[in-house]
């Protein structure tokens, strides 16, 4: 037999930020509901709106439970709820501000002791293999499109 050779796979996702006031904005991607985004109280920003730093944290949180759900659903793992709490610590690493560390704690209960196990095997798997927190270090390119306005 011959080679198979492995489709590749790529994925494309857009947002747009539009700045408001102050320093205030909104977020938007095609087809999704828009949110306000906001600088964090802590560098001089506005309480009650999402920062990137909540996104940032909230991304590995989702993506974990996603992850999750993927492997519960593939090893028929019969579960009655899930619910995750996050928190990221932000910090100033080699003069830069960091986030050093995401802590995500699942909370899931499964129908039966048998299960118990299989549960935390799959969330370890989920770990492993989260897109979101294996890509991180993930390279970034700002390319500026600056124009006088009249």
């Amino acid at each position: 037999m011959g080679d198979i050779k492995k489709k590749s796979k790529k994925f494309t996702y857009k947002t747009t930020v539009t700045w408001k006031e102050e320093k205030k904005g909104f977020l938007c991607s095609f087809g999704k509901e828009t949110i306000k985004v906001a600088t964090p109280p802590e560098f001089k920003g506005h309480e009650g709106m999402w920062t990137p730093e909540d996104l940032f944290v909230a991304s590995v949180n989702v993506c974990i439970k996603t992850t999750f759900l993927y492997y519960a659903q593939k090893n028929n793992l019969e579960f009655l709820s899930y619910e995750s709490e996050a928190e990221g610590v932000l910090e100033k690493v080699e003069d830069q501000f960091r986030f050093s560390k995401i802590k995500v704690i699942p909370k899931i209960v499964v129908r039966s002791s048998t299960q118990l196990q299989k549960a935390e095997e799959l969330v370890a798997l989920a770990e492993k293999n989260c897109l979101i927190s294996n890509s991180i270090k993930s390279e970034v390119n700002v390319i500026p499109e600056v124009s006088v306005g009249t």
